[in-house]
């Protein structure tokens, strides 16, 4: 069973992983002489034009848009929390509701297999491409960076680890919700939008004080990307919290898939 996992999701992976850096690789190329033909001077006085907390939902309060990293620990992060977090739901929802959904779950209920087994092994292998796709991601962008110039290497390295925290309460939730449904059409929808609604909350959280509660109802709170890059760490609270729910889902999960009757 893990094997076969494995396999199957590999191509979709590959997909993933290919694109992300084709975008990365883009950026790195054509950033440099966007920057070059701007004055810096300029752009940061426009910056600093914007509203303070808005620029602090992005990091442009502490990061500064003159190189790539810069540009990376701004928006570029978002955008890799946002790819992975959406790889991580679409996996979670559909690893292992396509049983059921292509009719395979009659042959491999015929096995020797119990559920729970089932369910850990997909789970494994859940995990081992989440963080896979974000270790491949990582390391394609500490390369182009070292071509770029120079960056905090420690810093890079804790940051391009983040997407992880928040990436795999996101799996576990999505695949705990698609027990309760018996095609991948549904929940393809709403593993997306409950990733892009986490991000919205994050967002209007850093927004304003008012906002701020709303960031304790956000998976990416648990990546605290601003808080590597002030300090160098991480919030060990939020890395316990994130594999905590992480393993309270995948309980449920199995308790839920057990009893689950398929159709």
């Amino acid at each position: 069973m893990f094997i076969r996992e494995l396999k199957a999701n590999f191509k979709n992976f590959c997909l993933w992983a290919v694109i992300t850096m084709l975008v990365y690789l883009l950026i790195f190329l054509v950033y440099p002489s966007i920057i070059d033909d701007m004055d810096v001077n300029s752009l940061n006085d426009m910056i600093k034009m914007f509203p303070e907390d808005l620029l602090k939902a992005f990091n442009m309060d502490i990061s500064s848009l003159e190189s790539a990293y810069g540009w990376l620990k701004s928006e570029g992060f978002v955008f890799i929390l946002l790819i992975v977090g959406c790889y991580a739901g679409i996996l979670g929802s559909t690893i292992l509701l396509k049983e059921e959904s292509d009719k395979s779950i009659e042959y491999i209920g015929t096995l020797p297999i119990k559920r729970k087994s089932i369910v850990l092994s997909k789970s494994i292998v859940g995990l081992i491409y989440i963080i896979s796709l974000t270790l491949v991601i990582g390391i394609f962008n500490y390369i182009g960076l070292c071509l770029s110039g120079d960056f905090d290497k420690k810093q890079y390295i804790l940051l391009s680890l983040t997407p992880i925290f928040s990436s795999i309460v996101i799996f576990f939730i999505c695949m705990f919700l698609s027990t309760f449904f018996n095609k991948t059409k549904k929940m393809l929808g709403i593993s997306l939008g409950i990733v892009l609604f986490s991000y919205i909350l994050n967002t209007l959280a850093s927004l304003s004080t008012n906002t701020e509660f709303l960031k304790y109802f956000s998976a990416f709170t648990l990546s605290d990307i601003r808080n590597v890059i002030l300090d160098k760490t991480y919030n060990m609270n939020l890395l316990i919290f994130s594999f905590a729910i992480s393993i309270v889902f995948l309980i449920f999960t199995i308790i839920r898939y057990d009893k689950k009757e398929f159709v």
